[in-house]
Formats: C-alpha cells, sequence, structure tokens
C-alpha cells in the first residue's frame, strides 16, 4: 500500500470572543475542537514554518488573518455556529521539497475555496513528513454564505481534489478500502472473556516485555519494532499492526493498561519487580545509566542544562526518583524523549543561556536564507543541476538544528514554569502527609484513653 497525502478537516466551533452570557451553556467543552484563532495560531507557528517562509493567505493578510475574517464574518451578521475550518495535509517523507508542498497546499485551497473565502495556508517542516495547514473562514466573502462540509464532500470533494494533485506531481497515493467498522466478533470477545488466549493476547505479552526492556518511550518503540510490529502514532487513535498481520490494532483496544499514557508512566515507574523468569523472557533488559559528556558523568551544571537536568529528574528519567512526581511534570512524560535529545544538545554544545543559544542559531538562520536563496534560482535556472541536491541535503541539517534552538527556547519556559508548580505541589503534598500522621497519631492516642477507661 502506497503513502498518501492523508486529510482531515475539522470544524472550528465558535470562540470564546462569540460567547455572550446567554449562550454559556451552547460553549463547547474544553477537549472540543480548537477556536478559530488557536488554529490560525498554530498554523502559523514561526517555528515550524521555518521562521514565516513558507506562508501564503488568500482574501486576507497574513499578519491580520484572524481578525480580518472576524471582520468578514461582522459584516455579515454570520458570527453564530461553525467559526473556520481547519484542513491538514501532509505527504511521505522525503517524496518533495518544502517549496512544492506549498506550492501543492497553494493549489489545493484555490481549487476548494475558488478564492471565495479568506484563508490561511502554512507548510510545516517541523516533523519527519512534511504537511499543510489550511485555515479557511466559514464566511464567503461575496455572498456572506456558510462553507458546508459533510463525509460526502470531504472524500468527493476534498480528498479526490488532493489525490488528483499529488498524481498530477508525481507523488505516492494510498488506495486503501474504508476502513471495516462494526463491533468485535462475538467469538473473540467470548474467548477473551473465558480467559483463552487470542492474537491479542499475544500482542500485550509482547508489549509487556517491551515495557519491562525499556527505559525510555523510544526503547519501547525499537523494542517492538525489533519483533516486526509496526507503530503509527501520528494519528488520532495510535495503532500497531502485528507481525503477519493486515490489519492494525489501536492500542486502547488493548485495555486500560496500553494506552500510550499509560504505557508510559508504566515503563517510568514499574510497581513491581520482575522475576528472573520473567526477565529472561522480555530479553535483555536496558539498564539506568546517567548522561555522560566526553566519558565522564556530568555534574556542576548550571543555567539550561541545569534546569533541564532537574526537569528529567522530575520525570523519573534518572535513576534516582522523586519522592512525589506532582501533575505538572507528570503530564510531560510523553515529550520525555524530546527532552532527552534537547539536554543532549546542550551538553553537546556546552550551552547554558538563552543569549548562547541564540547565538548559535544566527549563523544557522543566515545560512538557510542564503542556501534557500540559491536553491529557488536554480530552480528557474538549472532544475537538474546536482547542487540543488546538495543545498536540500545541507538545509535538512540546518533546519533540524534551528528548528532544536527554538524548541529549547521555548521548552525552557515551560519547564521553569512546570517545576515552580510541581514544588507547590510537592509542598503541599508532604504538608498533607504530615497532616495525615498526626491524625493517625491522634486517633491512636483516643484509641489507648478509651482502653484505658474501659479497664
Amino acid at each position: 500500500m502506497a503513502y498518501t497525502s492523508i486529510l482531515a478537516v475539522h470544524r472550528l466551533e465558535r470562540s470564546v470572543e462569540y460567547v455572550t452570557n446567554k449562550e454559556k451553556t451552547a460553549r463547547p467543552k474544553p477537549d472540543s475542537a480548537s477556536s478559530l484563532q488557536e488554529a490560525v495560531d498554530d498554523a502559523r507557528d514561526r517555528e515550524k514554518t521555518e521562521c514565516g517562509v513558507f506562508e501564503s493567505a488568500i482574501g486576507c493578510t497574513l499578519e491580520t488573518a484572524y481578525r480580518d475574517m472576524r471582520a468578514n464574518k461582522e459584516r455579515w451578521g454570520q458570527m453564530d455556529g461553525v467559526q473556520g475550518y481547519h484542513l491538514v495535509q501532509s505527504f511521505a517523507e522525503g517524496e518533495l521539497t518544502p517549496e512544492l508542498a506549498h506550492r501543492i497546499g497553494l493549489e489545493l485551497a484555490e481549487r476548494l475555496l475558488h478564492g471565495q473565502y479568506p484563508a490561511v495556508i502554512a507548510t510545516h517542516l517541523n516533523t519527519h513528513c512534511l504537511h499543510n495547514h489550511i485555515v479557511w473562514d466559514s464566511v464567503a466573502m461575496d455572498t456572506g454564505r456558510k462553507y458546508r462540509s459533510s463525509a460526502k464532500t470531504y472524500y468527493t470533494g476534498v480528498r479526490a481534489e488532493s489525490d488528483r494533485l499529488c498524481r498530477q506531481y508525481g507523488l505516492s497515493v494510498i488506495e486503501s478500502p474504508e476502513s471495516e467498522r462494526g463491533k468485535k466478533q462475538y467469538g473473540k470477545w467470548m474467548a477473551e472473556q473465558n480467559g483463552k488466549p487470542t492474537w491479542r493476547t499475544a500482542i500485550r505479552q509482547d508489549v509487556d516485555g517491551a515495557i519491562a526492556a525499556s527505559l525510555t518511550w523510544r526503547q519501547f518503540v525499537k523494542a517492538l519494532e525489533g519483533q516486526g510490529y509496526e507503530l503509527r502514532m501520528q494519528r488520532k487513535y495510535p495503532t500497531l499492526k502485528p507481525p503477519g498481520k493486515e490489519r492494525c490494532v489501536r492500542f486502547k483496544t488493548l485495555g486500560k493498561q496500553y494506552t500510550p499514557e499509560v504505557i508510559r508512566m508504566r515503563i517510568l515507574y514499574p510497581r513491581r519487580k520482575v522475576s528472573a523468569v520473567e526477565n529472561r523472557q522480555a530479553g535483555p533488559r536496558v539498564r539506568y545509566t546517567r548522561l555522560r559528556t566526553h566519558g565522564r558523568p556530568v555534574r556542576g551544571f548550571t543555567g539550561l542544562r541545569a534546569l533541564y537536568y532537574r526537569y528529567l529528574y522530575e520525570l523519573g528519567a534518572l535513576p534516582k526518583k522523586p519522592v512525589y512526581p506532582g501533575y505538572a511534570v507528570r503530564q510531560d512524560i510523553r515529550k520525555l524523549d524530546q527532552y532527552v535529545e534537547q539536554m543532549r544538545f546542550l551538553l553537546r554544545h556546552g550551552i547554558d543561556s538563552r543569549e548562547q543559544l541564540a547565538e548559535y542559531r544566527k549563523p544557522l538562520l543566515d545560512e538557510i536564507a542564503v542556501l534557500t536563496k540559491e536553491r529557488h534560482g536554480l530552480y528557474r535556472s538549472a532544475p537538474d543541476s546536482p547542487r540543488i541536491g546538495q543545498i536540500t541535503a545541507r538545509l535538512k541539517v540546518l533546519r533540524k538544528e534551528s528548528r532544536m534552538c527554538g524548541r529549547i527556547e521555548k521548552r525552557s519556559v515551560e519547564i521553569g514554569q512546570r517545576l515552580t508548580e510541581a514544588r507547590a505541589e510537592q509542598k503541599k503534598h508532604v504538608e498533607n502527609e504530615k497532616q495525615k500522621g498526626a491524625d493517625k497519631a491522634e486517633k491512636r492516642r483516643d484509641a489507648l484513653q478509651r482502653e484505658d477507661r474501659f479497664h
């Protein structure tokens, strides 16, 4: 099965600004779709679009896109209901350049919206697969009519148009039947209820073995891939495909202990010791080890490196575990591999402050700008030049380093805030434990006094 451009269209419900006191009961739940403003801001994230290089707008101005869309609604008196739409279009890794991906996104927006709806098109370069974000207003500029979206228009319009564009540019497209739907077969359900092994039982055993042999999520993924599993995490419901099977299985269908979030907790905070028999069955166990630089254990950190090291401790990634891992930190466990990678980057380059980080990033951005301009010129004058491939390879390295600097700059602020929250949680936890101890001691004294009076 070939790769495809994967599309998902999300309705963006009314924003907070549009909700009056009388409409509070109709306000979306916190876990519902994001607002139009949040979608525009996320699409225009400068860290993901290479400092705004791969951004375009239709019927509005990039800098004021959300305000322009809101003004359009106010002009037509269409402030209620769906506020806009958010479409994501992704491509196979290494199949095209950022410039071509952005061009395809622009053409798709033009074919779908026909210039009637204000829209923002942004190409993100922050993942292995290039992908476009297209966010557009739900109200037409010339007629005031609302854009209508359904499952039928998605397959016959949005997805079909995207596939046509991909084929036009020689890109791969998945040709797959609709996913099977329906409840679990009765026979399999009865087998699991009666404790008989099924193919899902074997999957759980493999997952348990991978958890026992791993210290981080990345090691867990490699352990499963080493057994022939294929994991697909970049989707609404992460799945894994067992070796020799054609169908994928959602993690959550394996049980409450097998969702990605719970698995991360099980890796970092094992509840029991593994027996020698289980350890042999699970394979070689990864030992805890200190982060090292130039072959020596790291000590005496300051600045950003000290901040990251403390955070890795609070996450439970170091041999010594925190007494009480607070919720403020636990919610970030799913990003542990990213934090370890960022810590190693800081160690490798000896960066301790945001000023040093900015100094390291500046020449990277300058070289990116020069090479991008050179490649644009070659596309026009010598499209078959081998120099284009050399520039693309170099840009890939530079952009990765630049994105890492941007992530560290952003995440270091978040880490500082979460550590402050974690300290407050830990202090409260200690006080609660002391109070519980005092209450238990008082109850024991009262019980002894009652016994004395009885005797």
